[in-house]
Formats: structure tokens, sequence, C-alpha cells
């Protein structure tokens, strides 16, 4: 397969900040790739580094080969969503989509005009005097009716219920059924998208800590729960995620079990259960888990 996105050895760096440290990595064509990680982590940094707004302190990345920056052959095949979108102060809703039309060469203007209905967005409103969630529907629709070959959505939803999330969530596949692309997913809430992400990019204090397949993933961490003694054989040697203990009963989350693993943890006695997609990264990212409860 293409790359449509390569990344080699890429950093940005604010004075002494350390945005995007040395990150490299590739994304195929066509798929739905999750950049996850904390606030904070680099994930918008990235973003602007990918689609030509932001300079890159060093390393390079390419888009469809080419260098994103002020390249227009680019710029026309990739759309961007940021969560905090501006718009100038005289635009309604309908002009955004009215200019999104011009700019972006396979934008579905039939599908915008569904999904205005469908999220119920008063376009005829000026989009300073909208909702947050407002907006963000507004940024949500162009994203998906764009067409875009990379389409990157950067917390597309924020400020919309759980209903409207529902509504992106499947107006989004469905259109990528219908036009097969290359889509990027900036999200906090991993539980939420995990069902529609083929890959996976983790980043966290702007290194790539993870760069796999969602199913490959999925199947990389169990939870066991058992008595201290039990448990703490069963571990030893393995890498340990996080770690609870309560009254002499320890609960821990540990990598590399695989399903011969998990028949022997259940054959010495201990409770073996899955680990959300969720739950992994926060224990890849987070601070290390040993709490004990007498």
């Amino acid at each position: 397969m293409t790359a449509m996105i390569e990344a080699q050895g890429l950093s940005r760096s604010f004075g002494s900040v350390h945005a995007v440290r040395d990150v490299t990595f590739a994304v195929e064509e066509g798929g739905v790739t999750g950049l996850l990680g904390r606030n904070g982590a680099g994930k918008t940094t990235l973003m602007n580094l990918v689609s030509g707004q932001d300079f890159a302190s060093a390393g390079t990345v390419r888009v469809a080969g080419e260098d994103p920056v002020e390249n227009a052959r680019v710029l026309t095949r990739l759309c961007f969503i940021k969560e905090s979108q501006s718009y100038p102060d005289a635009y309604r809703g309908r002009h955004v989509l009215a200019i999104a039309a011009r700019f972006f060469p396979h934008f579905d203007a039939h599908l915008a005009t569904r999904l205005v209905d469908d999220f119920d967005v008063p376009v005829n409103r000026m989009m300073k005097k909208m909702s947050r969630g407002q907006r963000s529907a507004v940024g949500a629709i162009v994203g998906i009716a764009s067409g875009a070959e990379l389409t990157m959505l950067d917390e597309p939803y924020a400020g919309l219920d759980a209903v409207a999330r529902h509504v992106f969530y499947d107006r989004l596949l469905a259109d990528y059924a219908r036009r097969p692309r290359t889509i990027v997913l900036s999200t906090h809430l991993i539980d939420e998208a995990a069902d529609l992400l083929d890959h996976v990019l983790v980043i966290h204090q702007g290194r790539l800590e993870i760069d796999a397949a969602a199913e490959d993933l999925r199947g990389t961490a169990v939870r066991l729960v058992g008595r201290a003694s039990d448990v703490d054989a069963f571990v030893d040697g393995r890498e340990v995620l996080g770690r609870e203990s309560i009254a002499g009963i320890h609960s821990v989350t540990v990598a590399g079990v695989d399903a011969q693993g998990r028949e022997r943890a259940a054959a010495a006695g201990l409770e073996v259960a899955p680990v959300s997609l969720q739950q992994l990264i926060v224990h890849r990212t987070g601070a290390p888990v040993h709490e004990e409860v007498a």
C-alpha cells in the first residue's frame, strides 16, 4: 500500500517546550487511524505539521509524497477540522458550507444538507453566536461532506451530546463506506471511537509511544485478579502496567498475555478479564499505578 502520511524524525519545539519529539510513522492510504493521547501530548501540533499549518523544527513530513507547506496540490486533497476552529465574525453557518463546497473538489453538498438536518444546525445563525456544540457540528459536517482524500478531525465533536456524537460516528462510517479515504481522528473518548479505528498512534509527552493495528492492541493486555501470592507468581518477569492491592487480593494489568497464558492464569485460580483499548492506553501513558488498601 501507498503511504498517505510519512513522518521521519519529526520534531516541533516552542522555546524550551518540546511539543513533538523525533516522531517517525506512516499512515497508509485508506482506513481510520486514531491519534490518541492525553491533553497536551502533542496531537494537535502533529496534525498542524501534517496539514502544513506549522513548520517542523527538525525532520520531515510528507502527504502523498509531497511537502504540505504552501502546497496547493496537497491542501486541496486534505481537510483538517480543529476543535477550536475559528471563522470570520461575519460568517453564518451557510457561508462556511458554501466556502467548503468551493474549496474541496469532492465536497458533497447534498450530503451536507442532510447532515445539517441530522445535527439540527441553525445554518442561518452567525457562527460567533452558535453554541459550542453547534459550531462543532458545522465542523463535523464539513469534515464528513468534504470527501477529502486525507480527512483529519481533531476532537471534532467537542460540545456535542451523546446522541449527536452517535450521529457523527454513524454518518462518518457511512460516508467512508461510500467514499473510502484516509481518516485521522484525534480523540480522548477512546472507548466510544474504538470500534471505528483500524490503526492507533499514541502520543505521550510528544513522543510516539504506540504505532499498531487496533485489533492487535486489543489483545495485548489483560486484568488478573486473585490472591497476592498467585498473582505475583504469574506476573513475575512480565510487563506490569498497573497494580492494586486490597486486603491481600491483587488486581494487576499485565501486557503480553496470549491465549495460552490466559488459560494458565485461569488454571492458577486467577480471574482473567479483558482490558479495553482506553484502559490500555491510560496505563501506557499514565503514571504507574500501585495502590494498597488495608
